[in-house]
Protein backbone atom coordinates (compact mmCIF):
# COMPACT_ATOMS: atom_id res chain seq x y z
CA UNK A 1 0.00 0.00 0.00
CA UNK A 2 1.79 3.46 -1.45
CA UNK A 3 -0.96 5.28 -1.01
CA UNK A 4 -4.21 5.95 1.44
CA UNK A 5 -7.52 8.40 1.46
CA UNK A 6 -10.54 8.67 2.20
CA UNK A 7 -14.06 7.88 0.05
CA UNK A 8 -16.97 9.78 1.61
CA UNK A 9 -20.22 8.63 0.54
CA UNK A 10 -21.61 12.46 1.19
CA UNK A 11 -24.43 12.21 2.88
CA UNK A 12 -26.79 14.82 4.52
CA UNK A 13 -30.00 14.83 6.09
CA UNK A 14 -31.67 14.05 9.52
CA UNK A 15 -29.13 13.34 12.41
CA UNK A 16 -31.90 12.84 15.17
CA UNK A 17 -32.69 15.16 18.16
CA UNK A 18 -33.76 17.74 15.88
CA UNK A 19 -30.31 18.09 14.40
CA UNK A 20 -29.86 18.12 10.48
CA UNK A 21 -26.97 17.85 8.61
CA UNK A 22 -27.44 20.24 5.31
CA UNK A 23 -26.00 19.93 1.95
CA UNK A 24 -23.96 22.96 2.72
CA UNK A 25 -22.85 21.54 5.88
CA UNK A 26 -21.86 18.31 4.00
CA UNK A 27 -19.61 20.11 1.52
CA UNK A 28 -18.22 22.76 3.63
CA UNK A 29 -17.35 19.70 5.94
CA UNK A 30 -15.51 17.91 3.08
CA UNK A 31 -13.12 20.92 2.86
CA UNK A 32 -12.23 21.32 5.93
CA UNK A 33 -11.50 17.42 6.63
CA UNK A 34 -9.33 17.42 3.28
CA UNK A 35 -7.64 20.63 4.31
CA UNK A 36 -6.75 18.48 7.86
CA UNK A 37 -5.61 15.53 5.81
CA UNK A 38 -3.44 17.51 3.77
CA UNK A 39 -1.64 18.61 6.69
CA UNK A 40 -0.94 14.68 8.05
CA UNK A 41 -0.02 14.14 4.60
CA UNK A 42 -2.68 11.50 3.76
CA UNK A 43 -2.48 11.13 -0.10
CA UNK A 44 -6.28 11.72 -1.17
CA UNK A 45 -9.75 12.48 -0.84
CA UNK A 46 -12.48 11.18 -2.86
CA UNK A 47 -16.36 11.35 -3.20
CA UNK A 48 -18.90 8.91 -4.45
CA UNK A 49 -21.42 10.62 -7.06
CA UNK A 50 -25.31 9.66 -6.51
CA UNK A 51 -27.87 11.72 -8.42
CA UNK A 52 -31.69 11.91 -6.83
CA UNK A 53 -30.24 11.14 -3.45
CA UNK A 54 -29.00 13.16 -0.36
CA UNK A 55 -25.46 12.96 -1.39
CA UNK A 56 -22.67 14.35 -3.07
CA UNK A 57 -24.11 14.92 -6.89
CA UNK A 58 -21.83 17.59 -8.72
CA UNK A 59 -18.52 16.76 -7.53
CA UNK A 60 -16.36 19.15 -9.97
CA UNK A 61 -16.89 22.81 -7.61
CA UNK A 62 -16.53 20.69 -4.01
CA UNK A 63 -13.21 19.20 -6.05
CA UNK A 64 -11.87 22.90 -7.12
CA UNK A 65 -12.87 24.47 -3.81
CA UNK A 66 -10.99 21.73 -1.64
CA UNK A 67 -8.13 21.94 -5.17
CA UNK A 68 -7.80 25.59 -4.03
CA UNK A 69 -7.27 25.41 -0.52
CA UNK A 70 -4.70 22.39 -0.58
CA UNK A 71 -1.36 21.29 -1.85
CA UNK A 72 -0.62 18.01 -2.08
CA UNK A 73 -3.40 15.96 -1.52
CA UNK A 74 -5.12 14.26 -4.63
CA UNK A 75 -9.11 15.35 -5.24
CA UNK A 76 -11.17 12.90 -6.90
CA UNK A 77 -14.24 10.91 -7.51
CA UNK A 78 -15.25 7.28 -6.55
CA UNK A 79 -17.42 7.15 -9.01
CA UNK A 80 -19.19 9.96 -11.28
CA UNK A 81 -22.08 8.10 -13.62
CA UNK A 82 -21.32 8.76 -16.74
CA UNK A 83 -25.11 7.90 -17.87
CA UNK A 84 -26.27 11.07 -15.84
CA UNK A 85 -22.72 12.82 -18.21
CA UNK A 86 -22.66 15.25 -21.11
CA UNK A 87 -19.13 13.94 -22.18
CA UNK A 88 -17.42 16.88 -23.52
CA UNK A 89 -18.60 19.11 -20.63
CA UNK A 90 -17.31 17.01 -17.95
CA UNK A 91 -13.96 17.26 -20.50
CA UNK A 92 -14.18 20.84 -20.11
CA UNK A 93 -14.99 20.78 -16.12
CA UNK A 94 -12.19 17.80 -15.48
CA UNK A 95 -9.21 19.45 -17.33
CA UNK A 96 -10.33 22.92 -15.09
CA UNK A 97 -10.19 21.01 -12.30
CA UNK A 98 -6.54 19.03 -12.92
CA UNK A 99 -5.32 22.70 -14.02
CA UNK A 100 -6.38 23.95 -10.35
CA UNK A 101 -5.06 21.66 -8.56
CA UNK A 102 -1.85 21.39 -10.48
CA UNK A 103 -2.42 17.84 -11.44
CA UNK A 104 -3.95 16.65 -8.36
CA UNK A 105 -7.08 15.25 -10.17
CA UNK A 106 -7.85 11.57 -9.41
CA UNK A 107 -10.86 11.31 -11.44
CA UNK A 108 -12.79 8.09 -11.49
CA UNK A 109 -16.14 7.24 -13.69
CA UNK A 110 -18.19 3.93 -14.61
CA UNK A 111 -21.45 3.09 -15.34
CA UNK A 112 -22.70 4.31 -11.97
CA UNK A 113 -24.29 2.64 -8.70
CA UNK A 114 -27.98 1.29 -8.55
CA UNK A 115 -30.05 4.19 -7.75
CA UNK A 116 -32.92 5.41 -5.56
CA UNK A 117 -35.04 6.12 -8.98
CA UNK A 118 -36.02 4.16 -12.18
CA UNK A 119 -33.29 5.07 -15.09
CA UNK A 120 -32.69 9.05 -13.99
CA UNK A 121 -30.22 9.40 -16.51
CA UNK A 122 -33.31 9.59 -19.00
CA UNK A 123 -34.66 12.92 -16.78
CA UNK A 124 -31.09 14.27 -17.70
CA UNK A 125 -32.60 13.47 -20.97
CA UNK A 126 -29.85 10.58 -21.89
CA UNK A 127 -32.22 8.20 -23.80
CA UNK A 128 -32.39 5.22 -26.30
CA UNK A 129 -30.70 2.66 -24.48
CA UNK A 130 -31.28 -1.02 -25.05
CA UNK A 131 -29.69 -1.75 -21.22
CA UNK A 132 -31.76 -2.22 -18.44
CA UNK A 133 -28.81 -0.54 -16.99
CA UNK A 134 -28.07 2.39 -19.09
CA UNK A 135 -24.46 0.46 -19.33
CA UNK A 136 -24.31 1.10 -23.53
CA UNK A 137 -24.93 4.93 -22.73
CA UNK A 138 -22.10 4.98 -19.94
CA UNK A 139 -19.30 3.14 -22.28
CA UNK A 140 -20.26 5.35 -25.32
CA UNK A 141 -20.40 8.68 -23.09
CA UNK A 142 -16.70 7.49 -21.83
CA UNK A 143 -15.10 7.14 -25.26
CA UNK A 144 -16.23 10.25 -26.39
CA UNK A 145 -14.96 11.68 -22.64
CA UNK A 146 -11.37 9.83 -23.33
CA UNK A 147 -10.93 11.58 -26.78
CA UNK A 148 -11.81 15.16 -25.49
CA UNK A 149 -9.61 14.67 -22.62
CA UNK A 150 -6.97 13.51 -25.03
CA UNK A 151 -7.12 16.81 -26.69
CA UNK A 152 -8.43 15.30 -30.27
CA UNK A 153 -10.23 17.74 -32.60
CA UNK A 154 -14.11 17.75 -32.48
CA UNK A 155 -15.96 20.55 -33.88
CA UNK A 156 -14.99 22.27 -37.65
CA UNK A 157 -13.37 25.63 -37.25
CA UNK A 158 -15.60 28.56 -38.64
CA UNK A 159 -13.10 30.18 -41.10
CA UNK A 160 -15.37 33.09 -40.52
CA UNK A 161 -15.46 33.59 -37.33
CA UNK A 162 -14.65 37.15 -35.70
CA UNK A 163 -13.37 35.05 -32.96
CA UNK A 164 -9.99 33.83 -34.56
CA UNK A 165 -11.17 31.34 -37.42
CA UNK A 166 -9.21 28.96 -38.65
CA UNK A 167 -9.21 26.00 -40.71
CA UNK A 168 -9.48 22.20 -38.67
CA UNK A 169 -10.79 20.31 -36.02
CA UNK A 170 -10.65 21.88 -32.39
CA UNK A 171 -10.13 20.50 -29.51
CA UNK A 172 -12.28 21.07 -26.24
CA UNK A 173 -10.75 23.95 -23.59
CA UNK A 174 -9.21 23.97 -21.31
CA UNK A 175 -7.13 20.94 -21.96
CA UNK A 176 -4.92 19.19 -19.37
CA UNK A 177 -2.02 17.59 -21.08
CA UNK A 178 -1.40 14.66 -17.83
CA UNK A 179 -5.32 14.50 -17.33
CA UNK A 180 -5.54 11.28 -19.39
CA UNK A 181 -3.00 9.11 -16.87
CA UNK A 182 -5.34 10.26 -14.10
CA UNK A 183 -8.43 8.87 -15.53
CA UNK A 184 -9.82 5.88 -13.80
CA UNK A 185 -12.97 3.41 -14.30
CA UNK A 186 -14.76 1.60 -11.39
CA UNK A 187 -15.09 -1.65 -12.01
CA UNK A 188 -17.07 -3.66 -10.07
CA UNK A 189 -16.96 -7.30 -12.02
CA UNK A 190 -13.79 -9.16 -14.21
CA UNK A 191 -15.30 -8.45 -17.31
CA UNK A 192 -15.51 -4.21 -16.52
CA UNK A 193 -11.87 -4.59 -14.93
CA UNK A 194 -10.41 -6.52 -17.97
CA UNK A 195 -11.93 -3.92 -20.58
CA UNK A 196 -10.45 -0.77 -18.34
CA UNK A 197 -7.33 -2.12 -18.92
CA UNK A 198 -7.69 -2.68 -22.56
CA UNK A 199 -8.92 1.15 -22.68
CA UNK A 200 -5.76 1.90 -20.71
CA UNK A 201 -6.85 3.83 -17.57
CA UNK A 202 -6.44 3.34 -13.90
CA UNK A 203 -8.76 1.05 -11.84
CA UNK A 204 -11.32 1.78 -8.72
CA UNK A 205 -12.26 -1.57 -7.73
CA UNK A 206 -15.52 -1.51 -6.27
CA UNK A 207 -16.68 -1.95 -2.64
CA UNK A 208 -18.51 -5.18 -3.36
CA UNK A 209 -18.27 -7.59 -6.70
CA UNK A 210 -20.99 -9.04 -8.81
CA UNK A 211 -19.63 -12.38 -8.23
CA UNK A 212 -20.12 -14.94 -5.57
CA UNK A 213 -18.65 -18.49 -5.59
CA UNK A 214 -18.13 -18.83 -1.84
CA UNK A 215 -14.83 -17.48 -1.96
CA UNK A 216 -13.35 -14.50 0.36
CA UNK A 217 -14.22 -11.05 -0.98
CA UNK A 218 -10.79 -9.94 -0.97
CA UNK A 219 -9.56 -12.81 -3.40
CA UNK A 220 -12.50 -12.21 -5.71
CA UNK A 221 -10.94 -9.11 -5.69
CA UNK A 222 -7.39 -9.72 -6.27
CA UNK A 223 -8.26 -11.65 -9.03
CA UNK A 224 -9.86 -8.76 -10.69
CA UNK A 225 -6.47 -6.64 -10.42
CA UNK A 226 -4.58 -9.25 -12.01
CA UNK A 227 -7.29 -9.82 -14.65
CA UNK A 228 -6.81 -6.10 -15.27
CA UNK A 229 -3.41 -5.87 -15.70
CA UNK A 230 -2.98 -8.50 -17.76
CA UNK A 231 -5.17 -6.78 -20.04
CA UNK A 232 -3.33 -3.76 -19.84
CA UNK A 233 -0.16 -5.26 -20.72
CA UNK A 234 -1.72 -7.22 -23.42
CA UNK A 235 -3.20 -4.35 -24.75
CA UNK A 236 0.47 -2.79 -25.09
CA UNK A 237 -0.24 -0.01 -22.85
CA UNK A 238 2.81 1.45 -21.20
CA UNK A 239 3.83 2.48 -17.93
CA UNK A 240 2.20 0.94 -14.59
CA UNK A 241 -1.34 1.36 -14.48
CA UNK A 242 -2.78 2.59 -10.56
CA UNK A 243 -5.21 0.63 -8.58
CA UNK A 244 -7.56 1.49 -5.85
CA UNK A 245 -9.89 -0.63 -3.81
CA UNK A 246 -12.21 0.73 -0.91
CA UNK A 247 -12.52 -0.61 2.84
CA UNK A 248 -14.44 0.56 6.19
CA UNK A 249 -11.91 0.61 8.63
CA UNK A 250 -11.59 2.17 11.90
CA UNK A 251 -8.75 2.10 14.60
CA UNK A 252 -10.39 1.67 18.09
CA UNK A 253 -7.98 4.19 20.25
CA UNK A 254 -10.40 5.80 22.77
CA UNK A 255 -13.54 4.75 24.36
CA UNK A 256 -15.54 7.58 21.80
CA UNK A 257 -14.24 5.15 18.96
CA UNK A 258 -15.40 1.99 20.92
CA UNK A 259 -18.89 3.12 21.02
CA UNK A 260 -19.39 3.54 17.93
CA UNK A 261 -17.45 0.72 15.97
CA UNK A 262 -16.72 -1.73 18.41
CA UNK A 263 -18.05 -5.19 17.76
CA UNK A 264 -18.51 -4.01 14.11
CA UNK A 265 -16.11 -6.45 12.83
CA UNK A 266 -17.63 -8.78 10.14
CA UNK A 267 -17.68 -11.25 7.31
CA UNK A 268 -18.16 -11.05 4.35
CA UNK A 269 -21.63 -10.57 3.05
CA UNK A 270 -23.61 -11.70 0.12
CA UNK A 271 -26.52 -10.28 -1.25
CA UNK A 272 -28.33 -9.13 -4.64
CA UNK A 273 -28.16 -6.01 -6.28
CA UNK A 274 -29.11 -4.88 -9.72
CA UNK A 275 -30.30 -8.53 -10.00
CA UNK A 276 -27.25 -10.31 -9.37
CA UNK A 277 -25.64 -12.06 -6.24
CA UNK A 278 -22.40 -9.92 -5.26
CA UNK A 279 -20.29 -10.01 -2.61
CA UNK A 280 -19.38 -7.05 -0.34
CA UNK A 281 -16.51 -6.96 1.42
CA UNK A 282 -16.38 -7.12 5.23
CA UNK A 283 -15.75 -4.10 7.80
CA UNK A 284 -12.51 -4.16 10.02
CA UNK A 285 -12.52 -2.27 13.49
CA UNK A 286 -10.48 -3.26 16.44
CA UNK A 287 -6.78 -2.16 17.77
CA UNK A 288 -4.69 -0.65 15.60
CA UNK A 289 -2.21 -4.09 16.30
CA UNK A 290 -5.16 -6.03 15.06
CA UNK A 291 -6.15 -3.94 12.17
CA UNK A 292 -2.34 -4.36 10.40
CA UNK A 293 -2.65 -7.74 10.94
CA UNK A 294 -5.87 -8.51 9.16
CA UNK A 295 -4.67 -5.71 6.44
CA UNK A 296 -1.54 -7.36 5.68
CA UNK A 297 -3.70 -10.94 4.95
CA UNK A 298 -6.39 -9.04 2.82
CA UNK A 299 -5.32 -10.08 -0.85
CA UNK A 300 -6.47 -6.78 -2.83
CA UNK A 301 -5.08 -4.26 -0.01
CA UNK A 302 -1.86 -6.19 -0.74
CA UNK A 303 -2.08 -5.93 -4.59
CA UNK A 304 -3.56 -2.64 -4.43
CA UNK A 305 -1.38 0.79 -4.48
CA UNK A 306 -4.04 2.90 -3.14
CA UNK A 307 -6.70 2.01 -0.10
CA UNK A 308 -9.60 4.17 -0.20
CA UNK A 309 -11.29 4.52 3.61
CA UNK A 310 -14.70 4.63 3.75
CA UNK A 311 -15.66 7.29 6.14
CA UNK A 312 -18.93 8.22 8.81
CA UNK A 313 -19.26 11.51 7.52
CA UNK A 314 -22.57 12.58 9.24
CA UNK A 315 -20.07 12.40 12.05
CA UNK A 316 -18.12 15.21 11.81
CA UNK A 317 -14.71 17.19 10.82
CA UNK A 318 -12.83 16.50 14.23
CA UNK A 319 -13.82 13.10 14.79
CA UNK A 320 -13.50 12.09 11.55
CA UNK A 321 -9.76 13.84 10.97
CA UNK A 322 -9.03 12.03 14.43
CA UNK A 323 -9.89 8.81 12.71
CA UNK A 324 -8.17 9.50 9.37
CA UNK A 325 -4.89 10.68 12.15
CA UNK A 326 -5.23 7.27 14.14
CA UNK A 327 -5.05 4.86 10.43
CA UNK A 328 -2.25 7.24 9.81
CA UNK A 329 -0.33 7.41 12.55
CA UNK A 330 -0.74 3.72 13.86
CA UNK A 331 -2.16 1.23 11.24
CA UNK A 332 -0.88 2.66 7.82
CA UNK A 333 3.14 3.03 8.18
CA UNK A 334 3.02 -1.19 9.31
CA UNK A 335 1.45 -1.23 5.74
CA UNK A 336 4.44 0.32 3.50
CA UNK A 337 2.85 4.30 3.66
CA UNK A 338 5.08 7.23 4.08
CA UNK A 339 3.30 10.86 4.19
CA UNK A 340 3.21 12.68 1.18
CA UNK A 341 5.33 15.67 3.03
CA UNK A 342 8.12 12.90 3.47
CA UNK A 343 8.00 11.36 -0.01
CA UNK A 344 7.97 15.17 -0.97
CA UNK A 345 11.89 15.97 0.42
CA UNK A 346 13.22 12.50 0.80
Amino acid sequence: MQRFGTLSFGHYGPLGGGRELTAGDSMLQAIDLAQGMDELGVNGAYFRVHHFARQQASPMPLLAAIAARTSRIEVGTGVIDMRYENPLSLAEEAAAVDLISDGRLALGVSRGSPESVIRGYETFGYTGSTDPRGADIAREHFELFLRAVEGEGLAESDPHSPFGGGHGLQRIEPHSPGLRSRIWWGAGNRDSAEWAGRMGVNLMSSTLLTSADGRPFDILQAEQIDAFRAAWREAGHAGTPRVSVSRSIFPITTAEDAMYFGGRSDGDQIGIIDGMRSTFGKTYAGTPDELVEQLRHDAAVREADTLMLTIPSQLGVAFNLRLVESFARYVAPSLGWTPTHEVATA
